[in-house]
């Protein structure tokens, strides 16, 4: 499989347009666009800009994921666990940041902060049921938060 979208995006960052670390990435990283350094204090959340605006076609999103090295090393995590860009939106991308540890952190302009994955969606047609009684019944039924073992 190899899907291929052409993304429009604008960069109001002075930093480097998101790019592809290694043929086989599946992520971009992006940038925090900063005038100048900013402590991350514990447990607090921030709203980072990028300075990058997407469009994207319809039936394409972009999800928004922590870099997994801030979140092993710093502790730096997204507030909102992944974010959804959809593809009508047209404003800034902005990083929603959280540090989980107990010691402040010093993000510095054009740090790369997260991480945006393209991703195909599905569009669902609701059949409204009045009784679960409607709904085929499955193996797995009702069973759920760790039904099957640790």
């Amino acid at each position: 499989m190899n899907n291929r979208y052409s993304i429009k995006i604008l960069n109001q960052s002075p930093f480097p347009l998101p790019e592809y670390q290694t043929p086989g990435a599946a992520g971009v990283d992006l940038r925090a666009n900063l005038d100048g350094k900013m402590i991350i204090m514990p447990h607090k959340v921030y709203q980072i800009p990028t300075g990058i605006f997407l469009e994207m076609p319809i039936g394409v999103e972009a999800q928004i994921r922590a870099r997994s090295g801030l979140a092993l090393k710093h502790g730096l995590s997204l507030v909102n666990g992944v974010g959804t860009i959809d593809a009508d939106y047209r404003g800034e991308i902005k990083i929603i940041l959280i540090n989980l540890l107990d010691k402040p952190y010093q993000l510095e302009p054009g740090e790369r902060i997260a991480q945006m994955v393209f991703s195909e969606y599905v569009k669902a047609d609701f059949v409204e049921v009045l009784s679960v009684d409607e709904l085929a019944a499955s193996k797995r039924g009702d069973g759920g938060f760790g039904h099957s073992g640790k």
